[in-house]
């Protein structure tokens, strides 16, 4: 790969829920793939090949009682999981496990050293599934199976995962709550689905203080999020050290999105991204894996997907 940015993409993403009415649409893929497309960022970004998570990866999170409990679901013909409020088709199984599998294939292709960074357009979204329970559109948590894999695969010892979704990320931050090994960060809407992520949400046990939560009222955009990641997360990082950099890249907090009242702009998200960049850049040799989550009108989602990309790529 000559390109220093790889891109999970694959056509049986927009598979999950084709033909059903959903916000969380086949149409959000079709959306980002055009807007690289167009923004002319398609031909500089390498292409990840498709990869299906194995079920010991998938181990890695979620347990067995659950991974069990969500295949019968789907197979079944449910049109939802019985664990929570997530929309499923037949075919869901199948399309969820490449979305994991493609982000475990960009953590591979970056700590090896094919590129320096990476964007996965994968759908359905992930980071509100726990280890116990698929919920708010998620099935397997992607970006936690990344982080777990990239401890166990490669041998890392401490990964960062920073959201900036406009929901909580409930599930990543419950899978790692006791963890020190692994940060995580969410800047969030508050009140807002699925009510966690409160400020003094900050770790347990020997995680204690691994957790770093910023709930913000709606109508909350650059002005009070980019400092976090200036004056709060980069210190936080400076002391953890991270290994591996991870985003739950959420642009339901763009301005005009339909689940959130954030006001974040293209050129807030392309800041966003050299902020996490850096942290990179400091402590894991540039490497840093994005991993798509929310973002529901359309134009904005395309739009803020390539200001993302376009900052990786520089």
């Amino acid at each position: 790969m000559d390109a220093t940015t790889a891109l999970g993409a694959d056509a049986i993403f927009r598979e999950h829920l084709s033909g059903r009415q959903h916000v969380e649409c086949p149409e959000r893929y079709d959306a980002v793939m055009a807007g690289l497309e167009q923004a002319g960022l398609l031909k500089r970004l390498a292409r990840l090949d498709r990869r299906v998570i194995r079920a010991a990866e998938l181990e890695l999170c979620h347990t067995p009682e659950y991974l069990r409990t969500a295949r019968r679901d789907i197979e079944s013909g449910l049109p939802y999981l019985t664990t929570g409020d997530t929309d499923v088709t037949p075919n869901t199984w199948e399309v969820a496990g490449a979305a994991a599998g493609g982000v475990l294939n960009a953590v591979d292709a970056v700590i090896e050293g094919r590129v320096r960074n990476a964007f996965c357009a994968v759908r359905p979204p992930g980071h509100h599934a726990t280890r116990s329970r698929g919920m708010g559109f998620c099935v397997f948590n992607n970006v936690a199976l990344g982080a777990r894999y990239a401890q166990r695969r490669h041998g890392l010892e401490r990964v960062m995962i920073v959201d900036w979704d406009v929901h909580h990320g409930n599930g990543t931050q419950e899978i790692f709550y006791e963890d020190p090994s692994v940060f995580f960060c969410s800047t969030h809407q508050w009140p807002l689905y699925p009510g966690t992520g409160r400020a003094d949400e900050t770790g347990a046990g020997a995680g204690a203080g691994t957790t770093m939560n910023f709930p913000l009222p709606a109508g909350s955009g650059r002005a009070e999020i980019l400092p976090l990641f200036q004056e709060a997360l980069a210190p936080a990082a400076d002391r953890f050290r991270p290994d591996l950099v991870m985003v739950s890249a959420g642009f339901d907090s763009r301005e005009g999105d339909l689940l959130g009242r954030f006001t974040l702009s293209d050129r807030d998200f392309a800041d966003l991204t050299r902020e996490v960049m850096a942290i990179a850049e400091r402590h894991a040799k540039g490497r840093l894996v994005s991993v798509l989550e929310g973002g529901y009108a359309l134009e904005g989602l395309a739009s803020a997907a390539v200001a993302h990309v376009a900052a990786l790529a520089e």
